[in-house]
């Protein structure tokens, strides 16, 4: 029996975004059972003028390596309309990445552990704080909710209201 991995999943998207996040949910239920699933946010898109996107954490206990995660994450992506040869900074239907696996740190299976954007960007760290708020970084040691308390940035995000599987996963402020 493989030993399972606490991973967490950063899941964006900014074309028919509820279409692209439900599909997404339902593909990670169906692979790994029960998720821990933090609120949803939309925040403006960073690094190009494009619709706000929806952005939110997912965390599973996974029986795969990273390279079979990342695999059948590009594979999720594509089914779902993603592009690779559009540019990094674009619009799309859904993206998924790797934040964390376990508290492997350094390039693993062509991934880079922990994933540099959970310190960058506010809809990475703060769903990463609500999901695993007491969930230590790798590298720095401290909790996602304390790094979010410090965290210091003018990106703008909040929660919306969110069904998924006919439960509100997701509320307002």
């Amino acid at each position: 029996m493989t030993a399972m991995a606490r991973v967490y999943i950063s899941i964006g998207s900014n074309i028919d975004r509820h279409r692209y996040i439900t599909s997404a949910l339902d593909a990670l239920a169906d692979w790994f059972g029960d998720l821990i699933i933090s609120p949803v946010f939309e925040s403006e898109a960073v690094g190009f003028d494009g619709s706000p996107f929806y952005n939110l954490v997912v965390g599973v206990d996974s029986p795969w390596q990273v390279g079979e995660l990342s695999r059948r994450f590009k594979q999720l992506e594509a089914e779902n309309g993603r592009r690779r040869e559009a540019p990094k900074f674009s619009a799309r239907t859904l993206d998924l990445d790797i934040l964390t696996y376990n508290d492997a740190v350094g390039e693993v299976d062509g991934v880079a552990l922990p994933r540099a954007e959970i310190l960058k960007n506010a809809f990475v760290l703060w769903p990463l704080a609500e999901a695993a708020p007491d969930a230590l970084h790798p590298v720095c040691g401290k909790s996602y909710r304390q790094l979010w308390q410090e965290y210091t940035s003018d990106q703008k995000l909040w929660p919306v209201d969110f069904i998924w599987r006919g439960q509100l996963i997701s509320r307002a402020l």
